[in-house]
């Protein structure tokens, strides 16, 4: 097997969001936020791609997963100690924004929350952990969303520029590396988690969507600028969800197509981030869908003043396009869409498998931005079996991981600049996407079930030896 050269300094880890792992909320004053109403099961998708949802808890319709979650809230240093034994230089994390501002809109910041964080913190520290932390991961306040709209609302720019300044200034020595809004693009297709609102009508959903994005740019340039003065020596990232687009043939028709979706999904948020500025491509996207953005006085200068210095993103898959498609061609497991790619295979949940992609993915990034890149997702979610003795033999995951580090590796021969590794779900929690627990993607094993059963006890899978080797060859043992 090839050996590959990775940096020296290279941060590998593991990634997890707060509202997937803690539990606990609602102790420490946490409000409630957008992940504490959304149900576990297959329903949970529907909510996140289909209009009219209530953001409302029903407990005599619905289990809620991310309440308890895998209850790290108060298995945290037991929780460290194992990624530290797998020899994690980073740790990707988020905070909840509501156990700061349990509303949102509070002018003081919440003691409880704030010192959570710094035991967090502090037990990364110890281990000699360099935390990575996510400002905001699909945990908007629930108080935001239903008393403003979400983002669509320009007050809640105000609200977030105050919470910013908080952690920063609260965690200025503990905290190096940070990154505005997790994927921020996915709000393209679930704008319940990312922009804080629910499509009511199709044919309504242009004008409040791009308006509530431009709100999120000016707010992360916001922070941009406050993490630069408040953390000298900080670096602050953008964060997308990046999956290459391929035409499924050479027809023309197809190949602009393929082209125009990567546009506005792949770059549109990225380079407002990292240029500064909207894209050419976008004057003619708003004037196509009636799209009349508010700009205040100040605004563009400000995205200018406030580019990221790195761009983390998510990788877990490529998508393929056509221009006219069927029903039956549609990639039934990849959310943002597509149709089946014929030279893949896919996981349980229909996500394809393209370790290639990331190779493509990291290529296109850096010839587009020259800026450093950091993986900050890619993983395989999957059915795990428990056996008689307690062992997880997950080869599968071993596999898929293995063939995504070389793409990391092939990429770093192409002379890519990448920071670092933190692999999705480095513990067994609550999918993002459909609520389950049973969608593993851990190096640990959580006794936790779907329907909410099980003791929370950790067990290390085969991988988790298997991961410790990686980190502990910077990258030569795989």
């Amino acid at each position: 097997m090839k050996t590959y050269q990775f940096p020296e300094g290279f941060l590998w880890g593991g990634a997890t969001a707060a509202n997937q792992i803690e539990g606990g909320f609602k102790e420490g004053n946490k409000g409630l936020n957008i992940a504490d109403v959304l149900p576990g099961g297959k329903e949970r998708y529907n909510i996140l791609t289909n209009p009219g949802f209530d953001f409302a808890i029903h407990p005599d319709q619905h289990f809620y997963p991310n309440h308890e979650a895998i209850d790290f809230y108060h298995r945290y240093k037991e929780d460290i100690a194992l990624f530290a034994e797998m020899g994690f230089k980073a740790f990707r994390m988020s905070i909840a924004w509501t156990r700061i501002f349990p509303k949102g809109d509070e002018t003081e910041p919440n003691e409880e929350g704030l010192a959570f964080y710094d035991k967090v913190f502090d037990e990364l520290h110890k281990h000699g952990i360099e935390p990575v932390v996510t400002i905001s991961h699909y945990e908007m306040p629930l108080h935001l969303v239903n008393e403003y709209g979400g983002w669509r609302n320009r007050k809640v720019v105000s609200f977030f520029e105050r919470y910013v300044n908080a952690i920063f200034n609260r965690y200025k020595h503990k905290v190096k590396y940070w990154m505005t809004f997790n994927e921020i693009n996915s709000g393209l297709v679930m704008p319940i988690q990312g922009l804080g609102f629910s499509i009511q009508n199709e044919q309504d959903k242009y004008q409040p969507t791009f308006q509530a994005y431009h709100h999120q740019f000016v707010a992360s340039a916001i922070a941009v600028k406050a993490c630069h003065e408040i953390i000298p020596g900080a670096e602050i990232g953008c964060m997308i969800l990046f999956a290459p687009v391929y035409s499924f043939d050479s027809n023309p028709e197809n190949v602009m197509y393929a082209l125009q979706e990567e546009q506005l999904f792949n770059y549109f948020c990225a380079d407002v981030q990292v240029r500064g500025e909207y894209p050419a491509f976008m004057k003619r996207y708003f004037k196509e869908h009636q799209i009349d953005l508010q700009i205040e006085d100040g605004d563009l200068e400000l995205l200018k003043e406030g580019t990221v210095d790195y761009i983390g993103f998510s990788y877990y898959m490529s998508r393929t396009e056509k221009k006219e498609k069927s029903d039956e061609e549609a990639s039934q497991g990849n959310i943002i869409g597509g149709i089946k790619n014929p030279f893949l295979k896919a996981s349980d949940w229909g996500w394809e498998i393209d370790p290639i992609g990331l190779r493509i993915a990291l290529n296109k990034l850096y010839d587009r931005y020259q800026l450093p890149l950091f993986v900050v997702e890619n993983g395989f979610g999957a059915y795990d079996k428990l056996e008689d003795d307690g062992s997880i033999h997950d080869d599968y995951r071993i596999d898929y991981l293995r063939e995504h580090i070389q793409a990391i590796g092939e990429a770093i021969e192409d002379g890519i600049d990448i920071m670092g590794y933190t692999s999705w779900g480095c513990i067994d929690m609550v999918s993002m996407s459909t609520g389950e627990f049973s969608k593993r993607y851990g190096y640990i094993y959580v006794d936790k079930q779907d329907d909410g059963s099980g003791t929370l006890e950790r067990k290390k899978k085969q991988s988790f030896f298997w991961y410790k080797d990686v980190i502990a060859s910077n990258g030569k043992t795989l």
